[in-house]
Protein backbone atom coordinates (compact mmCIF):
# COMPACT_ATOMS: atom_id res chain seq x y z
CA UNK A 1 0.00 0.00 0.00
CA UNK A 2 3.48 2.17 -0.06
CA UNK A 3 5.14 3.93 -2.47
CA UNK A 4 7.67 1.31 -4.12
CA UNK A 5 10.03 3.79 -5.63
CA UNK A 6 11.76 7.08 -5.10
CA UNK A 7 9.79 8.53 -7.63
CA UNK A 8 6.36 7.94 -6.21
CA UNK A 9 7.94 9.26 -2.61
CA UNK A 10 8.68 12.36 -4.80
CA UNK A 11 5.24 12.90 -6.29
CA UNK A 12 3.38 12.16 -2.80
CA UNK A 13 6.19 15.10 -1.09
CA UNK A 14 5.67 17.02 -4.05
CA UNK A 15 1.56 17.14 -3.53
CA UNK A 16 1.98 17.82 0.37
CA UNK A 17 4.45 21.24 -0.60
CA UNK A 18 1.25 22.01 -3.45
CA UNK A 19 -1.24 21.82 -0.26
CA UNK A 20 0.91 23.87 1.44
CA UNK A 21 1.64 26.73 -0.86
CA UNK A 22 -2.23 27.16 -1.41
CA UNK A 23 -3.40 29.53 1.24
CA UNK A 24 -0.64 31.33 -0.97
CA UNK A 25 -2.62 32.19 -3.59
CA UNK A 26 -6.69 30.81 -3.33
CA UNK A 27 -9.05 32.89 -1.81
CA UNK A 28 -10.26 32.45 1.79
CA UNK A 29 -13.59 30.59 0.51
CA UNK A 30 -11.16 27.89 -0.85
CA UNK A 31 -8.84 27.77 2.12
CA UNK A 32 -12.28 26.82 4.21
CA UNK A 33 -12.99 24.18 1.20
CA UNK A 34 -9.34 22.98 1.63
CA UNK A 35 -9.39 22.61 5.41
CA UNK A 36 -12.58 20.66 4.84
CA UNK A 37 -11.21 18.74 1.84
CA UNK A 38 -8.33 17.76 4.44
CA UNK A 39 -10.39 16.71 7.39
CA UNK A 40 -12.44 14.58 5.25
CA UNK A 41 -9.31 13.17 4.28
CA UNK A 42 -7.80 12.58 7.91
CA UNK A 43 -11.43 10.69 8.35
CA UNK A 44 -11.15 8.58 5.20
CA UNK A 45 -7.42 7.66 6.12
CA UNK A 46 -7.97 6.48 9.67
CA UNK A 47 -11.10 4.41 8.10
CA UNK A 48 -8.54 2.72 5.28
CA UNK A 49 -6.50 1.24 8.20
CA UNK A 50 -9.50 -1.10 8.81
CA UNK A 51 -10.85 -1.43 5.09
CA UNK A 52 -7.58 -1.26 2.66
CA UNK A 53 -4.89 -2.42 5.40
CA UNK A 54 -7.20 -5.25 7.41
CA UNK A 55 -9.84 -6.12 5.51
CA UNK A 56 -12.91 -4.76 7.91
CA UNK A 57 -15.51 -2.80 6.45
CA UNK A 58 -17.43 -0.76 8.91
CA UNK A 59 -20.26 1.85 8.90
CA UNK A 60 -20.12 3.32 12.26
CA UNK A 61 -16.79 4.66 12.13
CA UNK A 62 -18.39 8.04 12.06
CA UNK A 63 -19.42 7.41 15.18
CA UNK A 64 -15.80 8.20 16.86
CA UNK A 65 -15.34 11.20 14.61
CA UNK A 66 -18.70 13.04 15.71
CA UNK A 67 -18.21 11.65 19.39
CA UNK A 68 -14.49 13.56 19.36
CA UNK A 69 -16.15 16.07 18.07
CA UNK A 70 -18.86 16.28 20.84
CA UNK A 71 -16.06 15.98 22.99
CA UNK A 72 -14.87 19.17 22.59
CA UNK A 73 -18.25 20.46 23.19
CA UNK A 74 -18.84 18.97 26.47
CA UNK A 75 -15.47 20.10 28.25
CA UNK A 76 -15.51 24.06 26.18
CA UNK A 77 -17.01 26.55 28.90
CA UNK A 78 -19.68 29.13 27.06
CA UNK A 79 -18.08 31.91 25.27
CA UNK A 80 -14.53 30.56 26.95
CA UNK A 81 -12.00 28.81 24.38
CA UNK A 82 -9.62 25.81 25.82
CA UNK A 83 -6.38 25.07 24.54
CA UNK A 84 -5.85 22.72 22.27
CA UNK A 85 -3.31 20.45 24.20
CA UNK A 86 -6.29 19.60 26.39
CA UNK A 87 -9.29 19.17 23.75
CA UNK A 88 -7.47 16.88 21.37
CA UNK A 89 -6.03 14.63 24.06
CA UNK A 90 -9.39 14.79 25.22
CA UNK A 91 -11.38 14.22 21.73
CA UNK A 92 -8.71 11.01 20.75
CA UNK A 93 -9.32 9.45 24.23
CA UNK A 94 -12.84 9.49 23.67
CA UNK A 95 -13.28 8.42 20.33
CA UNK A 96 -10.45 5.61 21.56
CA UNK A 97 -12.36 4.51 24.10
CA UNK A 98 -15.66 4.03 22.57
CA UNK A 99 -13.61 2.22 20.00
CA UNK A 100 -12.47 -0.07 22.31
CA UNK A 101 -15.96 -0.92 23.49
CA UNK A 102 -17.44 -1.18 19.94
CA UNK A 103 -14.23 -3.31 18.37
CA UNK A 104 -14.11 -5.47 21.48
CA UNK A 105 -18.20 -6.39 20.75
CA UNK A 106 -18.35 -5.99 17.11
CA UNK A 107 -15.18 -7.97 15.99
CA UNK A 108 -16.51 -11.42 17.71
CA UNK A 109 -18.62 -11.53 14.26
CA UNK A 110 -17.62 -11.09 10.62
CA UNK A 111 -18.51 -10.28 6.91
CA UNK A 112 -21.73 -8.62 6.35
CA UNK A 113 -22.99 -9.26 10.36
CA UNK A 114 -19.48 -7.51 11.59
CA UNK A 115 -20.58 -4.33 9.27
CA UNK A 116 -24.14 -4.18 10.88
CA UNK A 117 -23.26 -4.71 14.08
CA UNK A 118 -20.80 -1.73 13.43
CA UNK A 119 -23.60 0.15 11.67
CA UNK A 120 -26.12 -0.57 14.83
CA UNK A 121 -23.72 0.73 17.40
CA UNK A 122 -23.11 3.82 15.42
CA UNK A 123 -26.58 4.49 15.06
CA UNK A 124 -27.00 4.18 18.58
CA UNK A 125 -24.47 7.07 19.29
CA UNK A 126 -26.31 9.21 16.70
CA UNK A 127 -29.67 8.74 18.62
CA UNK A 128 -27.93 9.33 21.91
CA UNK A 129 -27.23 12.85 20.84
CA UNK A 130 -30.39 13.46 18.16
CA UNK A 131 -32.87 12.52 20.03
CA UNK A 132 -31.88 13.81 23.91
CA UNK A 133 -30.84 17.53 24.71
CA UNK A 134 -26.78 16.27 25.18
CA UNK A 135 -25.10 18.69 22.90
CA UNK A 136 -28.11 20.61 21.47
CA UNK A 137 -30.24 17.65 20.61
CA UNK A 138 -31.69 17.60 16.53
CA UNK A 139 -30.81 21.13 15.89
CA UNK A 140 -26.72 20.68 16.96
CA UNK A 141 -24.88 23.22 19.00
CA UNK A 142 -22.33 26.27 18.43
CA UNK A 143 -19.22 26.09 20.36
CA UNK A 144 -15.80 28.09 21.53
CA UNK A 145 -13.44 26.73 19.08
CA UNK A 146 -10.31 25.94 20.59
CA UNK A 147 -7.22 28.20 20.98
CA UNK A 148 -4.10 27.27 19.85
CA UNK A 149 -2.23 27.94 23.33
CA UNK A 150 0.23 26.78 25.48
CA UNK A 151 -0.18 27.52 29.45
CA UNK A 152 -0.97 31.56 28.87
CA UNK A 153 0.53 32.00 26.09
CA UNK A 154 -1.85 32.49 22.77
CA UNK A 155 -0.85 32.57 19.32
CA UNK A 156 -2.03 36.15 18.30
CA UNK A 157 -4.14 35.42 15.04
CA UNK A 158 -6.69 37.82 13.42
CA UNK A 159 -10.07 36.91 12.35
CA UNK A 160 -8.39 36.30 8.82
CA UNK A 161 -5.67 34.72 9.92
CA UNK A 162 -7.07 32.24 12.51
CA UNK A 163 -8.38 29.79 8.90
CA UNK A 164 -4.96 29.77 7.44
CA UNK A 165 -3.92 28.55 10.95
CA UNK A 166 -6.23 26.15 11.64
CA UNK A 167 -5.62 24.97 7.34
CA UNK A 168 -2.02 24.40 8.14
CA UNK A 169 -2.70 22.87 11.43
CA UNK A 170 -4.96 20.11 9.60
CA UNK A 171 -2.30 19.64 6.72
CA UNK A 172 0.45 18.86 9.49
CA UNK A 173 -1.95 16.67 11.46
CA UNK A 174 -3.27 14.45 7.95
CA UNK A 175 0.59 14.70 7.19
CA UNK A 176 1.60 13.15 10.62
CA UNK A 177 -1.14 10.75 10.26
CA UNK A 178 0.13 9.48 7.21
CA UNK A 179 3.35 8.68 8.88
CA UNK A 180 2.28 6.90 11.47
CA UNK A 181 0.44 4.71 9.08
CA UNK A 182 3.70 4.03 6.91
CA UNK A 183 5.71 3.32 10.11
CA UNK A 184 2.82 0.83 11.54
CA UNK A 185 2.50 -1.07 7.81
CA UNK A 186 6.09 -1.45 8.22
CA UNK A 187 6.28 -3.32 11.52
CA UNK A 188 5.85 -6.68 12.04
CA UNK A 189 2.24 -5.35 13.39
CA UNK A 190 1.61 -3.94 9.86
CA UNK A 191 2.51 -7.33 7.75
CA UNK A 192 0.31 -9.35 10.45
CA UNK A 193 -2.71 -7.02 8.99
CA UNK A 194 -1.67 -7.59 5.62
CA UNK A 195 -1.99 -11.26 6.52
CA UNK A 196 -5.27 -10.59 7.92
CA UNK A 197 -6.88 -9.23 4.78
CA UNK A 198 -6.06 -11.87 3.02
CA UNK A 199 -6.03 -14.67 4.48
CA UNK A 200 -7.33 -14.63 8.02
CA UNK A 201 -6.98 -18.36 8.78
CA UNK A 202 -3.61 -18.59 7.74
CA UNK A 203 -2.63 -16.36 9.98
CA UNK A 204 -4.42 -17.94 13.03
CA UNK A 205 -2.35 -21.59 11.83
CA UNK A 206 0.60 -19.74 12.37
CA UNK A 207 -0.22 -18.90 15.73
CA UNK A 208 -1.69 -15.06 15.38
CA UNK A 209 -4.17 -13.86 17.83
CA UNK A 210 -6.22 -12.40 14.63
CA UNK A 211 -8.76 -10.99 17.41
CA UNK A 212 -5.97 -8.84 19.10
CA UNK A 213 -4.62 -7.60 15.95
CA UNK A 214 -8.13 -6.52 14.68
CA UNK A 215 -8.87 -4.82 17.99
CA UNK A 216 -5.64 -2.75 17.95
CA UNK A 217 -6.46 -1.51 14.60
CA UNK A 218 -9.52 -0.97 15.47
CA UNK A 219 -8.51 1.14 17.88
CA UNK A 220 -5.83 2.81 16.18
CA UNK A 221 -8.56 4.48 13.56
CA UNK A 222 -10.61 5.57 15.85
CA UNK A 223 -8.21 7.42 17.62
CA UNK A 224 -7.61 9.17 14.32
CA UNK A 225 -11.00 9.58 13.52
CA UNK A 226 -10.79 11.38 16.76
CA UNK A 227 -8.13 13.65 15.42
CA UNK A 228 -10.63 14.17 12.92
CA UNK A 229 -13.58 14.90 14.35
CA UNK A 230 -11.43 17.43 16.67
CA UNK A 231 -10.29 19.16 13.94
CA UNK A 232 -14.10 19.27 12.58
CA UNK A 233 -14.97 21.54 16.00
CA UNK A 234 -11.97 23.61 15.67
CA UNK A 235 -12.77 24.17 12.27
CA UNK A 236 -16.55 24.87 12.56
CA UNK A 237 -17.22 25.48 15.72
CA UNK A 238 -19.82 23.81 15.41
CA UNK A 239 -21.79 19.96 16.47
CA UNK A 240 -24.74 18.38 15.49
CA UNK A 241 -25.90 15.22 15.39
CA UNK A 242 -25.18 14.81 11.16
CA UNK A 243 -21.65 14.28 12.38
CA UNK A 244 -22.30 10.61 13.55
CA UNK A 245 -24.88 9.63 10.69
CA UNK A 246 -23.92 6.44 9.10
CA UNK A 247 -23.84 8.87 5.61
CA UNK A 248 -20.63 10.03 6.74
CA UNK A 249 -19.14 6.46 7.25
CA UNK A 250 -20.45 6.21 3.55
CA UNK A 251 -18.88 8.99 2.28
CA UNK A 252 -15.74 8.54 3.83
CA UNK A 253 -16.14 5.00 2.09
CA UNK A 254 -16.64 6.47 -1.28
CA UNK A 255 -13.64 8.30 -0.56
CA UNK A 256 -11.36 5.57 -0.34
CA UNK A 257 -12.85 3.62 -3.72
CA UNK A 258 -12.35 7.00 -5.37
CA UNK A 259 -8.72 7.46 -4.27
CA UNK A 260 -8.07 3.47 -4.31
CA UNK A 261 -8.51 1.28 -2.34
CA UNK A 262 -5.09 -0.49 -2.79
CA UNK A 263 -2.60 2.36 -1.24
CA UNK A 264 -2.34 4.23 1.38
CA UNK A 265 -2.73 7.76 -0.24
CA UNK A 266 -5.88 6.61 -2.24
CA UNK A 267 -8.02 8.40 0.66
CA UNK A 268 -6.21 11.65 0.74
CA UNK A 269 -6.83 11.83 -2.86
CA UNK A 270 -10.32 10.43 -2.85
CA UNK A 271 -11.19 13.28 -0.47
CA UNK A 272 -9.62 15.54 -1.87
CA UNK A 273 -11.50 14.80 -5.59
CA UNK A 274 -14.87 13.88 -3.55
CA UNK A 275 -14.52 17.49 -1.78
CA UNK A 276 -13.99 19.44 -5.42
CA UNK A 277 -16.57 17.32 -7.13
CA UNK A 278 -19.25 18.38 -4.84
CA UNK A 279 -18.05 21.72 -5.12
CA UNK A 280 -18.25 21.68 -9.02
CA UNK A 281 -21.53 19.89 -9.74
CA UNK A 282 -22.96 22.62 -7.35
CA UNK A 283 -21.53 25.30 -9.82
CA UNK A 284 -23.09 23.55 -12.93
CA UNK A 285 -26.80 22.16 -11.69
CA UNK A 286 -29.11 22.23 -8.52
CA UNK A 287 -29.16 18.03 -8.91
CA UNK A 288 -25.53 17.90 -7.05
CA UNK A 289 -26.21 14.21 -6.14
CA UNK A 290 -26.51 13.00 -9.46
CA UNK A 291 -23.75 14.35 -10.72
CA UNK A 292 -21.58 12.56 -8.07
CA UNK A 293 -23.34 9.45 -8.34
CA UNK A 294 -22.47 9.52 -12.18
CA UNK A 295 -18.95 10.27 -11.71
CA UNK A 296 -18.37 8.37 -8.69
CA UNK A 297 -20.07 5.27 -10.65
CA UNK A 298 -17.68 6.07 -13.57
CA UNK A 299 -14.15 5.94 -11.73
CA UNK A 300 -15.52 2.90 -9.38
CA UNK A 301 -16.32 1.11 -13.25
CA UNK A 302 -13.28 2.71 -14.96
CA UNK A 303 -10.72 2.67 -13.04
CA UNK A 304 -10.58 -0.43 -10.79
CA UNK A 305 -7.74 1.14 -8.72
CA UNK A 306 -9.29 4.34 -8.31
CA UNK A 307 -7.75 7.98 -8.89
CA UNK A 308 -3.86 6.73 -7.35
CA UNK A 309 -3.76 4.58 -9.90
CA UNK A 310 -4.19 7.35 -13.52
CA UNK A 311 -1.00 7.55 -15.17
CA UNK A 312 1.44 5.58 -12.57
CA UNK A 313 3.67 3.31 -14.48
CA UNK A 314 3.06 -0.73 -12.79
CA UNK A 315 6.50 -0.61 -10.96
CA UNK A 316 5.35 2.56 -9.28
CA UNK A 317 2.14 1.08 -7.28
CA UNK A 318 1.86 -2.05 -5.50
CA UNK A 319 -1.10 -4.89 -6.28
CA UNK A 320 -2.54 -7.16 -4.66
CA UNK A 321 -0.78 -10.67 -5.39
CA UNK A 322 -2.41 -14.08 -5.36
CA UNK A 323 0.40 -14.85 -2.37
CA UNK A 324 -0.17 -11.92 -0.63
CA UNK A 325 -1.04 -13.74 2.75
CA UNK A 326 2.10 -16.40 2.25
CA UNK A 327 4.61 -13.14 2.01
CA UNK A 328 3.02 -10.89 4.82
CA UNK A 329 3.25 -14.47 6.75
CA UNK A 330 6.62 -15.07 6.04
CA UNK A 331 7.34 -11.58 6.88
CA UNK A 332 5.73 -11.63 10.04
CA UNK A 333 7.15 -14.94 11.14
CA UNK A 334 10.42 -13.80 10.31
CA UNK A 335 10.26 -10.37 12.44
CA UNK A 336 8.80 -12.52 15.52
Amino acid sequence: MLPRSTAGRVLLGAGALLLGAMPVFAQPYYVELGTYALISAMLALSLQLLVGCTGLVSLGHAAFYGLAAYTVYLITPANNGVSILITLPAAVAAAGLAALIVGALSLRTRGFFFLMVTLAFGQMVFFIFHDTKLGGGTDGAFLSRPLLSILDWELPLTRRQRPIATYYLSLGLLIAMYLSLVLILRSLFGRVLEGIRVNEHRMQALGFNTYRYKLAAFVIAGLLAGVAGHMWAMHRGFVNPELIGWHRSAEALLMILMGGLTTLHGPIIGALAFTGLGEFAQLITERKLLVEGLVILFVVLALPKGLSGIGMPRWMRRSPTTDGSARAAAEARTHG
